[in-house]
């Protein structure tokens, strides 16, 4: 089972740059966007409603901003639109499609980058979403969360993590934040099971030459509950082309 994540900065402006191209050459069963940045009905339904799969969107009120996406080759049993509290349904941050004994989530942590508020904003989206992540532990189920968490766990990251200690994104409350989510609920970093390499990064600043020098961060991830850890077979960013700031990041399993 291949599953990708990508954070597309803009559906529409991925296309442009050959992200549906290249999806369709990928072979994946589940394919989940974040920051989709448009609504539904702006969408081609010849391009951003691939062929062979079963689409969902779910947009941000918002016009331009946030937003998620799942593209399914199997049709789910459920799909469901949000938590049930705002921001997280009002940004269209959290998508879930269920099949069955696994569901497979597309989230989009907010960013605390742009402002104090912002960043508020996020640790009381953490502390929700917390709850949410250890209730689901407790059910007959299990998870794979493929998200761009806007934060970095450990040094190994992020390139320049020295100087980003006091950043949005490298908080140590943020970090902790990932401690407990690993440490104590249990979710596995998939990443690295497979991959405990420096220099591996999902998302690069579009100023200076990040991208050239890869000078970046490693915000994307796909975790998993722990009985799905010994299903990982294989981790791989994509970089040969740049349809967005994030980089895809492609995951099989043995499911």
């Amino acid at each position: 089972m291949r599953i990708i994540t990508a954070n597309t900065n803009g559906i529409r402006s991925a296309a442009r740059k050959g992200f549906f191209d290249w999806l369709a050459e990928q072979d994946a069963d589940v394919i989940c966007i974040q920051e989709t940045k448009a609504q539904e009905h702006q969408l081609d339904e010849n391009i951003h409603f691939p062929q062979g799969y079963h689409s969902y969107y779910f947009d941000a009120q918002k016009k331009g901003y946030s937003g998620t996406a799942i593209y399914s080759r199997v049709e789910p049993e459920n799909v469901q639109f949000g938590l049930g509290w705002d921001p997280c349904d009002s940004e269209g941050r959290w998508l879930q499609a269920d099949y069955p004994g696994l569901s497979v989530i597309s989230l989009y942590m907010p960013s605390g980058s742009s402002s104090e508020e912002r960043q508020g904003v996020k640790y009381q989206f953490m502390d929700t979403l917390m709850e949410h992540l250890v209730a689901l532990r407790r059910k007959r189920r299990e998870y794979i969360i493929c998200a761009d968490w806007n934060i970095c766990h450990k040094e190994i990251d992020l390139k320049n993590w020295r100087a980003n200690r006091k950043n949005s994104g490298f908080l140590p409350d943020e970090r902790a934040w990932l401690d407990r989510l690993y440490d104590e609920v249990g979710y596995v970093d998939t990443f690295r099971l497979v991959n405990q390499e420096a220099d591996q990064y999902t998302w690069w600043s579009n100023r200076g030459q990040a991208w050239a020098k890869n000078v970046g961060w490693r915000l994307d991830y796909q975790l998993v509950t722990p009985a799905l850890a010994g299903k990982v077979r294989s981790a791989r960013i994509y970089k040969d082309e740049r349809f967005s700031d994030h980089a895809p990041l492609i995951m099989d399993y043995e499911l």
